[in-house]
């Protein structure tokens, strides 16, 4: 009875680093930029939209050309947020995995 035990007490002690990291991962910004500064896209740890920045010079592209923008800041924004979580994801599990464990990004 020993290993299980241990098993537990491991378990409680990733339990306890996971819930610390999802606060951490709650306090993330990122910022996705796309043309040169024209737009950025803040987002946070939950991937909630919280800022959108859009520089005059773009404000005179074509609308098509603006929408293009937004996207591909809040894409770079998303993938910085994905990169920051898993570290930290990592970092609490110790650096194995989860089987079936996935962020909603």
């Amino acid at each position: 009875m020993t290993d299980f035990s241990k098993i537990l007490e491991k378990a409680k002690e990733v339990e306890a680093k996971m819930k610390e990291s999802q606060e951490k991962i709650k306090q993330i910004e990122v910022i996705g930029i796309s043309g040169g500064d024209l737009v950025k896209v803040t987002l946070n740890g939950e991937g909630e939209m919280i800022n959108l920045e859009i520089n005059d010079e773009a404000m005179k592209e074509d609308k098509g050309i603006i929408v293009d923008l937004i996207k591909a800041a809040h894409t770079n924004a998303k993938i910085q947020l994905k990169t920051k979580t898993t570290d930290e994801i990592t970092k609490a599990t110790g650096g194995f995995g989860i089987p079936g464990f996935k962020w909603p990004l």
